[in-house]
């Protein structure tokens, strides 16, 4: 596997069956707010709008792909503010291609598409305060953090603590 040759691209019908896994897997719903599991049609129709532009629905996720590979992951946009040229990241890597420079690539690819395509000047990033991989990733792309939510989600029967995380592009 060879980290330079990883590129982002849309989502696809015949990605549904690693979407159902991850979006359904209860470990990662304190991360993504959800609370409850998504049906195959409705992670259908979730590919079917990536087909709109984001200035629309102002939000996009990109699969992490190579030439051999199909899928290491997911990047999103998410809470698109063309206006104010900001955006929300989020990130999810294949738990076996975590550790091998992939989330950091992606990220790199992602923020070199933002600032080029999308004319976006800050990123930023909701990070849970245990979550010390995503806190790292975030941090080796030139993301600083800017904030501290007290209390900001509850999950485990407790309220647990956010970090806002930036980075300005322009």
């Amino acid at each position: 596997m060879k980290i330079k040759d990883l590129f982002l691209r849309a989502l696809e019908p015949s990605d549904i069956k690693i979407l159902m896994q991850l979006e359904n897997d209860q470990n990662y719903w304190k991360y993504s707010n959800t609370t409850e599991p998504f049906s195959e049609k409705i992670l259908n129709s979730f590919i079917a709008e990536q087909k709109r532009d984001i200035f629309e629905v102002k939000q996009k996720r990109y699969v992490i792909s190579s030439h051999n590979i199909p899928i290491f992951g997911f990047v999103d946009l998410f809470n698109f503010e063309p206006l104010h040229r900001r955006a929300g990241v989020g990130i999810h890597i294949i738990e076996k291609f975590r550790g091998k420079g992939v989330g950091k690539k992606a990220l790199d690819l992602l923020i070199t598409h933002s600032k080029k395509n999308l004319n976006i000047n800050c990123l930023f990033a909701n990070i849970a305060f245990e979550n010390k991989a995503s806190i790292g990733l975030f941090k080796s792309s030139g993301f600083i953090k800017v904030g501290l939510k007290k209390s900001w989600n509850f999950y485990h029967n407790s309220f647990h603590d956010e970090y806002l995380y930036q980075k300005l592009l322009f």
